[in-house]
């Protein structure tokens, strides 16, 4: 797959409020569907570990990834009802994290700037 160098990606790591999982395992649903419908969006998947869920998922540039955060919002919303937001990080180049740090400032997350890597 041949990605731009303005990809960032997002790695929100969510832990279940007990006896919540079930309803967070229906509601990964709705995240996946909204998000399928987003030209930008390269990759998005959840995994589970006991208790906590996570989402791999990447974005052609700052602008996708606050495309996204809007489409999902209402989803986003829900998941934290039933979870714990417990750890967020966005990582991308320099330019492109620095679009993301003022809006994205409320939700307290950890930037990572790309220093080395290899594209195809």
């Amino acid at each position: 797959m041949n990605l731009p160098s303005s990809v960032v990606s997002i790695h929100p790591y969510f832990k279940a409020h007990p006896g919540k999982m079930a309803a967070i395992k229906e509601l990964l649903s709705a995240f996946i569907e909204k998000t399928a419908t987003e030209d930008d969006n390269f990759y998005y998947e959840f995994t589970i570990n006991g208790d906590e869920i996570f989402c791999r998922e990447g974005y052609a540039d700052a602008r996708s990834v606050l495309g996204h955060l809007s489409n999902v919002n209402a989803e986003l919303g829900e998941m934290l009802k039933l979870s714990d937001l417990i750890r967020l990080e966005f990582h991308g180049p320099a330019a492109e994290i620095e679009k993301l740090r003022e809006p994205l400032s409320g939700l307290n997350p950890t930037f990572f700037v790309v220093e080395r890597g290899v594209v195809r």
